[in-house]
């Protein structure tokens, strides 16, 4: 074999270079390869716009500043068309090709089929926008991750939030699929155990156009309050034909994730005033949250949405896990961050081991002119010490 004689101020460099502090030769380290799958079109489109926008900002941030553990990120995208069949079909290939660090989907029925097949495909998935309880109970996975607020988080806070609320009867409309669902019995349940009445419970088919049906017979129900969980185009048109049709502002509307930036910009001043949850503002007091927030209006000149803030987050916890684990293996990923603390946009926060829920604090906000933009702002905080004990229907 020939032998590889470099010159001597060659090697000399390179000694310099591996002695320096911070300085990582990372040519032999295996890349970061994130398989992003969100909606690019069907209901979900706009938010998976936010969602991608986010998760692609953070990779070329972490890229910017030497990469993830002195890996580069690489990312391939998929749109998961709003299907849980296409979402399941496209995040196959993305594992498949080795892009099996997975993150993105909206609704909690892709989310639910990515779930079940990680293990199959050697993958990990993160979940930044689907809230229902199924993924940390009955579905949960050990490589399957929420960084996000979950149905139970937000319920527990609605509960103790609805002990302020002087309404006496309520309706419910929700998508008719597994969050909507989960949304509307969950708030019906905390409402009656107060001693309220909920009058009416209505499930709109996801992709519903015409809301008159529903809105006549809110209208005829006569209550105080309407809790609402919509989603996508579904909530703006909905809240468009609530106002054409007259129900609102005359009844109160309160959202469960109504209040979503680009639900408030798509349907002008409609929603003004209007109380629910929201799982990110840019007001969140840290450091953390500071940077980015900065560094986002340095690029966009705008500050962040609430899905923009969440994909962040996900991506965030992702590249901790790779740097914990030293490595790229979902399986490896996957072990690092159960149970770990994680210093996040929200503050110092946990992955808890039992159920791999992102531990957080919750927020009620409005639907408020800042600085001549109405977007969501937080009115009150919830500790994370407010998030119901893991399900006893998670088996790891």
């Amino acid at each position: 074999m020939k032998s590889m004689n470099f010159p001597r101020r060659t090697v000399i460099v390179l000694a310099l270079l591996a002695a320096l502090p911070g300085v990582t030769l990372a040519q032999g380290k295996d890349p970061v390869k994130v398989g992003l799958v969100s909606s690019k079109s069907g209901v979900f489109a706009q938010q998976g716009e936010e969602v991608i926008r986010a998760v692609k900002f953070a990779i070329d941030e972490a890229n910017a500043k030497g990469g993830v553990d002195g890996r580069k990120v690489e990312v391939a995208e998929a749109d998961d068309e709003g299907t849980p069949d296409a979402g399941r079909r496209v995040a196959e290939k993305l594992a498949r090709d080795g892009y099996n660090l997975l993150i993105g989907a909206i609704p909690s029925s892709i989310s639910l089929a990515l779930g079940a097949n990680l293990d199959r495909w050697d993958a990990a998935y993160f979940v930044v926008a689907s809230k229902s309880d199924k993924i940390t109970g009955d579905s949960c996975k050990p490589r399957m991750f929420r960084t996000n607020h979950s149905d139970a988080m937000d319920i527990a806070m609605i509960s103790e939030w609805a002990k302020s609320f002087k309404e006496k009867t309520y309706a419910t409309l929700a998508a008719d699929y597994v969050w909507g669902r989960d949304s509307s019995e969950s708030f019906t349940k905390a409402v009656k155990g107060q001693g309220k009445e909920v009058k009416l419970n209505l499930y709109a088919p996801l992709g519903t156009k015409d809301f008159s049906p529903f809105i006549a017979q809110l209208k005829d129900a006569n209550v105080d309050a309407i809790w609402v969980a919509e989603t996508g185009r579904d909530a703006i048109a909905f809240v468009k034909q609530a106002q054409e049709f007259g129900l609102i502002p005359k009844t109160k509307l309160i959202g469960h994730s109504l209040i979503l930036n680009f639900m408030i910009n798509g349907t002008d001043k409609a929603l003004e005033g209007t109380p629910g949850t929201t799982g990110y503002t840019p007001d969140i007091d840290n450091p953390r949250n500071k940077a980015f927030v900065s560094a986002w209006k340095a690029k966009f000149n705008r500050l962040p949405t609430d899905n923009e803030g969440q994909a962040y987050n996900g991506a965030q916890v992702m590249f901790e896990g790779v740097k914990k684990a030293g490595s790229t293996k979902p399986g490896d990923v996957a072990k690092a961050l159960s149970g770990t603390t994680i210093d996040s946009i929200y503050g110092s926060v946990q992955m808890r081991a039992a159920d791999n829920q992102l531990v957080l604090p919750n927020f009620v906000g409005r639907a408020k002119v800042v600085d001549g933009v109405l977007r969501p702002v937080i009115e009150q905080t919830f500790a994370p010490s407010l998030t119901p004990a893991a399900s006893p229907l998670c088996k790891m």
